[in-house]
């Protein structure tokens, strides 16, 4: 859904305070050389971006996802300040650490080649660590350990951005392939952002029972995914010949239908979640 400009143009305007909220925020844990104008430029371009993006049918409040969208442009604004890989800090903090053992064992400073053979590696490579210890320019390392989890790359790696768009491919099958009953609670609750109490006025039913049919219908999922990607952790049935355990594995072969009936997308690096997926629960034992 794309908004018209004068739509976009109110949502910016009235949300402009989420911006400096971010950025007072966020420098109070990064260095003082970190460019508040540079953050809040960043932030700026997230908010118009999230004012483009929104679609208010999805009853998520702007307010809330544009504060998602600026956080996350900020920190990506933070990785672009760092110079340093991630292999570089590693090496940095390794030739520290190395050091002050060296230095605590010998009782003065280890040269250049006790240093190489502590660490495992040449002279050359510790004095590329050196030096890209003289050259840090932003120490986010310095800064509160918070920040330095905050900005680390924990991007996916294509092995496993796969392995969740398949595990995605096959918890859409399960979902699609539940009860009538249940997949209305799961897909109101989780993907409609729908009350309890509005789902029992539809079904009928107490609000007690749509939290039963949650729970019914959270455990087939899990069930149903793990027999046909983990079979080892699906319980065996009370009573294997019973109705209640027939039905169970029906619907564990229908969901392996269901999921090689349709084709496994492709897991596409560096895309924004929508606000229906960034809603879709993790299903767990």
């Amino acid at each position: 859904m794309t908004n018209s400009a004068a739509s976009v143009d109110d949502l910016v305007l009235a949300n402009l305070p989420l911006i400096g909220y971010a950025v007072s925020e966020l420098l109070h844990r990064v260095p003082p050389s970190v460019s508040r104008d540079e953050l809040a430029s960043a932030g700026s371009l997230a908010l118009v971006l999230a004012a483009r993006a929104y679609d208010p049918t999805t009853g998520v409040p702007f307010a809330r996802y544009a504060s998602l969208r600026i956080r996350g442009a900020l920190l990506d604004e933070l990785r672009s300040m760092d110079w340093a890989s991630r292999g570089a800090r590693q090496r940095v903090r390794e030739l520290a650490a190395t050091s002050e053992r060296l230095t605590a064992a010998l009782g003065r400073a280890p040269s250049r080649t006790e240093l190489a053979g502590a660490m495992g590696t040449d002279v050359a490579a510790v004095d590329r660590a050196a030096q890209e210890t003289a050259r840090r320019v932003l120490s986010i390392d310095a800064a509160d350990p918070a920040v330095t989890d905050m900005v680390r790359d924990d991007s996916p790696n294509p092995e496993e951005a796969l392995l969740t768009a398949e595990r995605l491919h096959w918890l859409r099958a399960a979902v699609h392939t539940l009860p009538e009953r249940l997949r209305v609670v799961v897909e109101g609750i989780f993907l409609q952002d729908r009350s309890v109490a509005e789902l029992a006025d539809e079904l009928g039913v107490t609000q007690s029972r749509i939290s039963q049919l949650r729970t019914e219908a959270l455990s087939l999922l899990r069930d149903g995914l793990n027999a046909n990607l983990e079979p080892d952790l699906v319980p065996a049935g009370e009573r294997p010949d019973g109705v209640a355990e027939r039905r169970r594995q029906m619907y564990f072969a229908s969901v392996a239908a269901r999921a090689a009936l349709a084709s496994t997308p492709s897991a596409v690096p560096g895309v924004v979640p929508t606000q229906r997926t960034a809603a879709i629960p993790a299903v767990s034992a």
